[in-house]
């Protein structure tokens, strides 16, 4: 029996790609951040529209920030002024061997001047030397029984900025000890180490009174938004009774929260650079009678910045943490 031979049929093209997906992803992305800036914009109307305890809220928030803002105001003033000090208080000096000569000493300061590691180097005869010390001392009469100078000649070098820190300058004075014309070389760090650990303990102070008063600003939104919370409580009720999630309840929270740091911040700006203005004339009569050019700085573009967002981001923690804790409480019965 003869059979049909049928011909062989043609693969099926693949399906084509499912192009709904990719449009419904943008409309759920474009869905996700339209609820956001709707919760963004109606937490800003919800504060606004009760001016005054938002204002208090606000002013405790700007207070808190404003503390650590001022000190670090404060101590960049002084560390700017102190960057000019440290040059001319880590001042070496070498004390030349007695055979060297005044020309021998003028070539070493010439060598040492071509050096990028030296800002300045005075050469003080022992002539020179002399003289200073018997104008300070008062031993003029006694001085005159010696049969010679015993002073030696001496370099005073100051190093550069760079290497004016007491790390760095020790290293300069190890190079220069090894030095074939000097005899002995001497680094006064008392005053340069203390500095510095005086503005170490300040900017560690600085730090940890921020953190302290950063838990307290967590603690004064925390508080605030809880009490949002319990007068809102009947309109969560409802709104989880209509299958809202816990997401979309926590948004106008959490951005009220940030609005409330976010102001704190203005008002701690405010504050901070008002009180620098009205102490900057004081600040610069008193400097001036002890001959420096210190001077109080309003806050720069990064610290303003950094201020405002660190008032945003504890006023969005704290909110965050908040309804967190409280909005499992709240549930329909």
């Amino acid at each position: 029996m003869n059979r049909r031979i049928e011909p062989a049929s043609e693969p099926r093209p693949a399906p084509p790609p499912n192009r709904r997906a990719s449009p419904r992803r943008a409309r759920s992305m474009a869905s996700y951040f339209t609820n956001h800036l709707r919760a963004f914009f109606a937490s800003l109307g919800q504060l606004l529209r009760t001016p005054l305890p938002t204002l208090m809220t606000a002013t405790v928030i700007g207070i808190a920030l404003a503390l650590p803002a001022g000190f670090h105001a404060v101590l960049s003033s002084v560390q700017t002024v102190a960057a000019g000090w440290e040059g001319d208080m880590a001042q070496i000096s070498l004390f030349l061997k007695p055979s060297v000569k005044e020309v021998q000493a003028g070539k070493l300061a010439d060598r040492m001047r071509a050096m990028s590691e030296v800002a300045e180097v005075h050469y003080i005869s022992p002539q020179e030397a002399l003289a200073e010390f018997e104008q300070s001392s008062g031993l003029r009469d006694a001085l005159a029984y010696l049969n010679e100078n015993p002073l030696p000649g001496v370099l005073v070098v100051r190093p550069a900025a760079q290497f004016a820190e007491p790390a760095a300058a020790r290293g300069l004075l190890r190079r220069f000890e090894a030095m074939t014309e000097v005899d002995s070389a001497q680094l006064d760090l008392a005053w340069l180490e203390r500095l510095h650990a005086m503005v170490g303990l300040a900017a560690r102070g600085v730090w940890l009174l921020a953190g302290v008063l950063s838990l307290a600003v967590l603690l004064i939104v925390g508080n605030t938004i809880r009490l949002g919370i319990q007068n809102r409580r009947e309109e969560i009720v409802v709104t989880k009774l209509i299958g809202a999630t816990d997401g979309f309840i926590r948004r106008p929270f959490v951005y009220g929260g940030m609005w409330y740091g976010l102001f704190g911040g203005v008002i701690a700006l405010v504050v901070v650079n008002g009180l620098l203005l009205s102490l900057s004339g004081p600040a610069r009569q008193l400097a001036a009678l002890y001959h420096s050019n210190f001077r109080l700085e309003l806050l720069g573009g990064a610290a303003t910045l950094g201020v405002l967002t660190a008032g945003a981001l504890l006023g969005w923690l704290g909110a965050w943490l908040a309804v967190g804790r409280h909005l499992r409480r709240i549930e329909p019965v």
